[in-house]
């Protein structure tokens, strides 16, 4: 019960447009099958093998969303079911991404993941490095890749100044590559930021898209 109310709690609270992703890594199918029996029909997970044992165990109308890291070697086996990859954060795995969704005759959305907090643990792109990627050859060529928007986590902090401006950096971002590589691309609509402690902070900022767990399932 509790989950359920969680869902209809934040789905209340977030403005339309904005997408809610339940993030349901580490919890299992039984919890999860509680957030989908709610409506929740978007999960996220962080780890390719847990994605392709919940996959296989619940229902097929299920959105699923790749939000961790990822190795160029994993791509192969989500590809075929994938909703959309939130972490994009070099030319080589987009190129791989794009490789496995030709070979089976499918279009895979995807996101670029840019590093906007201070941590050096997290992953992700810069600018620049975005820029070099989106004109380059091997970006022009590849067919079966498309770049809805951009993602990004904030730095675990509780100085919510630092948070907004972070999310507000990312947005910048979005705009700029909007304007500059896709501004005939309407498909180009995503930001995706924001989680369970900031989540607020980042729809005022302009997120369209939130991962949270936590709120939804409790502390691991």
């Amino acid at each position: 019960m509790a989950i359920s109310q969680n869902i209809k709690d934040l789905k209340a609270r977030l403005p339309a447009g904005v997408t809610l992703v339940a993030v349901s890594k580490t919890h299992p199918v039984e919890r999860i099958m509680e957030a989908y029996s709610a409506g929740q029909r978007h999960f996220g997970e962080n780890r390719v093998q847990e994605l392709l044992a919940k996959q296989a165990s619940m229902p097929p109308d299920v959105f699923w969303h790749m939000i961790g890291h990822m190795q160029s070697n994993k791509v192969r086996a989500i590809v075929p079911f994938v909703h959309l990859i939130h972490s994009i954060d070099s030319a080589s795995l987009l190129a791989k991404v794009d490789k496995e969704a030709a070979r089976i005759g499918r279009f895979v959305d995807v996101l670029l993941q840019f590093h906007i907090a201070t941590e050096d643990t997290k992953f992700g792109l810069d600018r620049t490095e975005a820029e070099e990627l989106l004109g380059s050859t091997a970006y022009r060529s590849m067919r079966h890749v498309r770049i809805r928007g951009v993602m990004g986590m904030a730095t675990f902090t509780e100085n919510t100044v630092q948070v907004r401006a972070e999310f507000r950096s990312l947005k910048s971002i979005f705009n700029h590559l909007k304007e500059n590589f896709f501004s005939a691309e309407g498909c180009f609509d995503t930001v995706s930021m924001g989680m369970s402690g900031d989540w607020p902070i980042a729809v005022e900022e302009g997120s369209t898209l939130v991962r949270v767990g936590s709120s939804i399932f409790g502390s691991r």
